[in-house]
This record gives C-alpha cells, structure tokens and sequence, in this order.
C-alpha cells in the first residue's frame, strides 16, 4: 500500500474546505424574512432538518419528524416570520418535555 503524496493530501483537504464554507455560507443566507413561506418549508423538507435564521440575530433549528429528534425529545410545532406569510408552518422544533414541579 503506497502513501499518498503530499499534493494529493493538499488537494483533498482543500476541496473539504471549499466545501464546508459552502455549507456554512448556504445555512447563513437561509433567513426566513427573505425567503417565501414555501421556500423555507422547502429548506427544510429537502434535509429533513435545516437551521433557519428568523431574524437578523435569532435562529433554530427545525425539523420534519422525530427521527431528527433526541429520542427524549418531543415535536412541537414552529411558525416563522416569511416575507409573505406573518407565521409560515415550516416543521418542528425538537423540545424536552417540561416535568412537572414536585
């Protein structure tokens, strides 16, 4: 088995970089004030789960189902300013259930 050679590993690591910036700039672009309600159930169905801006200064993530879950957690439904609708259903919100005071 040969080692790869030092512009290979240069190479690689460089495309994972490009990549993970893009991932970065794509979730920090997804501000649900600029997109249309449809655009931001969109974002996220395609994944399953998407983390969201809802303003200049907040942002959650949300989900399509438990399975994107803790298995503590429970679903609980999330609205979100759009730049057409005031409050968009765009999934759930992953929550722990708040235990009863003793």
């Amino acid at each position: 088995m040969t080692r790869p050679d030092r512009s290979s590993l240069l190479t690689v690591l460089t495309a994972a970089a490009l990549c993970a910036g893009a991932a970065v700039a794509a979730a920090q672009d997804a501000n649900t004030t600029r997109m249309t309600c449809a655009a931001a159930r969109q974002a996220v169905t395609q994944q399953g789960a998407a983390v969201l801006h809802t303003s200049a200064s907040t942002f959650d993530r949300f989900v399509t189902s438990r399975a994107h879950c803790m298995v503590t957690e429970l679903l609980e439904p999330a609205f979100v300013p759009t730049s057409d609708v005031r409050q968009c259903f765009v999934g759930y919100r992953c929550q722990e259930p708040i235990s009863p005071p003793n």
